[in-house]
């Protein structure tokens, strides 16, 4: 019935599920979590998200570099990346973008392997993961040129409207994490609310921003019931009928991930 879109399964803290990762995707399947993207952030966690998908038959990963987890004079090599692209359980290129919140100084390396996570996208047609932060307009400037046949997802969004607008614009997705829950986050919800049904995905972004109830707590990929609850109520449709199009809007984008 749902789909944890996006979820950092290697980082998870453990201790609510006795250390077990089974016992923890256990519990996310009682709650109607029926598949787990697990998200590659670095050269160092490819094998270990991808040793997950293929030790799970509901958990499916991506491979790229998290722009924060960028070395100069280390940053992706494009045959790097499209070897570990090439295999079946890996369905998405990521999470890659732009992030000057932290790094600013960082911007031209970030644009970089951006741009090279995009190149892969064109190669290989496998849709590509998108973080973004303070970085509206390059991020925005750098989709557009690359032009992609099968576009991808802006993760855990915090942008306004008019960024939101011109993804959607590009045929890209918009994924919405507990963020969306807290209380100052009243500018995201009146994005919720305007999301096209067709275009929204939901996530956890585990082990991080646990929605409210949780927040303050380890995130864990069962939240995301909570997530797709609260967006329910916050655009005026029945549960079932949220989770039904998000998973199917999950199946669009994600084609390997069935």
């Amino acid at each position: 019935m749902l789909v944890d879109s996006h979820c950092h399964l290697d980082r998870l803290d453990l201790a609510a599920h006795g250390g077990s990762l089974d016992a923890a995707l256990a519990a996310a399947r009682a709650r109607g979590v029926g598949r787990f993207l697990c998200i590659g952030i670095s050269a160092d966690n490819a094998a270990a998200v991808r040793q997950l998908a293929e030790s799970h038959a509901d958990v499916y990963s991506s491979i790229g570099v998290h722009p924060l987890d960028l070395e100069p004079g280390a940053e992706p090599a494009l045959d790097w990346l499209l070897h570990e692209l090439d295999h079946p359980r890996v369905v998405a290129i990521g999470e890659t973008g732009l992030d000057y919140h932290y790094q600013p100084e960082a911007a031209t390396l970030q644009q970089a392997s951006f741009r090279l996570h995009l190149e892969a996208a064109q190669q290989t047609g496998k849709p590509v993961i998108v973080h973004t932060r303070e970085a509206r307009q390059d991020t925005l400037d750098m989709l557009r040129a690359a032009d992609l046949a099968q576009a991808g997802v802006l993760h855990c969004f915090t942008e306004d409207w008019d960024m939101a607008k011109a993804a959607l614009d590009l045929g890209y997705y918009i994924s919405l994490s507990g963020i969306v829950t807290f209380r100052n986050a009243e500018a995201l919800r009146e994005v919720a609310r305007r999301i096209p049904a067709d275009r929204l995905l939901v996530e956890t972004d585990a082990p991080y921003l646990a929605p409210v109830p949780h927040r303050g707590k380890p995130n864990l990929p069962e939240y995301v019931r909570d997530v797709a609850e609260f967006l329910a109520g916050l655009r005026g449709v029945a549960f079932e009928t949220l989770a039904e199009q998000t998973t199917a809007n999950f199946q669009r984008l994600f084609p390997l991930a069935v």
